[in-house]
């Protein structure tokens, strides 16, 4: 089976691009396939245009880039999103990819009467936040619940995908990496296996 991993980091040095490497590595271990969107580093634009407003309000086509990564993900049997958290939510460049990527009449439907329907049935998707706070300051301020119900279903079920792991990997600034790069390991070992399982996880 194949993974398109979305990396939402502008340095190709960074803690980030390890673990996606890793995840990777595990779904080869596996006997599965994978493919980059290094968002950064191919330049993606996370601007949301006057193009990608018309194509919102159903009057004009989606640009040639938007049409490449939803083509990408087509290919893909599931999503996975590898990225730093900036201000407890998605960095600017991920977000970006979301708003311009998941658009109206792909990801989902918004009709005349403001009815939505949903569009990305079947599509999975596994997160894996990179986070410099430590867990037990998620748990006081209730960012990691703030995040979910903003990322999983404001986002995901939204479309009709089902998010089956959320994976915090916490005080990334404080610790070893060498943990977090072992876990970005497991978790692209068995993806497959909770793929097939269908089983979403709670955050780690």
């Amino acid at each position: 089976m194949h993974a398109l991993i979305v990396i939402g980091h502008h340095d190709t040095d960074s803690l980030t691009h390890a673990l996606a490497q890793q995840v990777a590595e595990g779904l080869r271990a596996a006997g599965h396939t994978s493919e980059f969107a290094d968002l950064a580093r191919e330049g993606f634009d996370p601007r949301f245009s006057l193009a990608d407003h018309a194509v919102h309000r159903r009057l004009g086509p989606p640009p040639a880039d938007v049409l490449a990564e939803q083509a990408r993900i087509e290919r893909a049997d599931t999503l996975v999103l590898v990225y730093p958290i900036y201000w407890w939510s998605l960095p600017a460049l991920l977000k970006g990819w979301v708003e311009r990527v998941f658009s109206n009449g792909w990801a989902f439907y918004q009709a005349a009467d403001g009815s939505t329907t949903k569009r990305l049935h079947g599509l999975t998707a596994h997160l894996i936040g990179v986070a410099g706070a430590d867990a037990g300051t998620f748990e006081r301020h209730g960012y990691g619940e703030a995040m979910r119900v903003q990322i999983e279903h404001g986002i995901f079920d939204y479309c009709g995908a089902q998010v089956l792991s959320s994976t915090l990997l916490d005080d990334s600034e404080g610790q070893d990496p060498a943990r977090h790069l072992r876990a970005a390991r497991t978790l692209g070992e068995g993806l497959f296996t909770r793929e097939e399982r269908r089983e979403p996880a709670s955050v780690e």
